[in-house]
């Protein structure tokens, strides 16, 4: 994981990896539960045995799944010291260009493209892009925007 001091020392990292989440699986079973929670049950992401026969040869995420593991890789691939609060702002541009497997693993790589002064805290820019372990394509890529607040 990779530690800044303050939001002063991330504003210089602007064009640059900023950190690499740890590996997280996708399980069947999360699959299943994320399935349950949202009421997706598609038979690509649940059907074990049909998937089988289907066009990716197995069961696969849900890309929103794939893309609601986004706050669990940012909180081991970086950290902003000085911080007391952060705020998801939204999302630009997200694409599923390949599939997550069910019993895969997939991690983040995050690069800093625009650091926006705001009051009390910065707006960050942050180009995501989740690959698969043994993948060729990455499995989502987004950019996404958060508002860190500095400690008071």
């Amino acid at each position: 994981m990779k530690t800044f001091a303050s939001l002063e020392d991330l504003r210089t990292q602007v064009g640059h990896n900023i950190g690499s989440s740890e590996w997280i699986e996708v399980s069947q079973q999360r699959i299943q539960q994320f399935a349950d929670a949202t009421g997706d049950h598609q038979w690509i992401h649940l059907d074990v045995e049909r998937a089988k026969a289907g066009p990716f040869k197995g069961t696969i995420a849900h890309g929103f799944l794939t893309l609601s593991l986004l706050p669990h890789m940012i909180a081991s691939a970086y950290k902003v010291e000085q911080i007391g609060m952060g705020v998801n702002y939204g999302l630009n541009r997200v694409r599923f260009p390949s599939p997550v497997p069910a019993g895969s693993r997939v991690r983040g790589q995050f690069k800093l493209v625009a650091f926006d002064p705001i009051e009390g805290g910065a707006q960050l820019t942050i180009e995501v892009t989740m690959e698969l372990e043994g993948g060729t394509k990455p499995v989502c890529v987004a950019e996404s925007v958060t508002r860190l607040y500095a400690a008071r």
